[in-house]
């Protein structure tokens, strides 16, 4: 599921259009989403015509569960990144 595999997920205040990561019509994508926002498993945001999802740790433990994913599969949002080392390139010095 992709909201599982990033963290996030993103859909277009459009109810007749296709699902733009997701080969369902939006109007699927925003109903369940509505349905995991009522159950406390996402938060939403609303900006510009586009609903933004992000999975809170109790929607993570429900979809791992439902879905049997393993404890060591999370979403991207929470696997840490790798340190920055030195400076940008371009930045400061000759």
């Amino acid at each position: 599921m992709k909201i599982f595999e990033e963290g996030v997920l993103v859909a277009k205040k459009d109810l007749y259009a296709k699902h733009t990561d997701i080969d369902v019509p939006n109007l699927h994508v925003l109903k369940l989403l509505q349905s995991l926002k009522s159950r406390g498993y996402v938060t939403e945001r609303f900006s510009w015509l586009h609903f933004y999802y992000f999975l809170t740790n109790e929607g993570i433990e429900y979809l791992r569960e439902f879905l049997h994913v393993p404890a060591d599969v999370v979403p991207a949002t929470l696997k840490k990144s790798a340190p920055r080392t030195g400076r940008p390139p371009g930045v400061g010095g000759p």
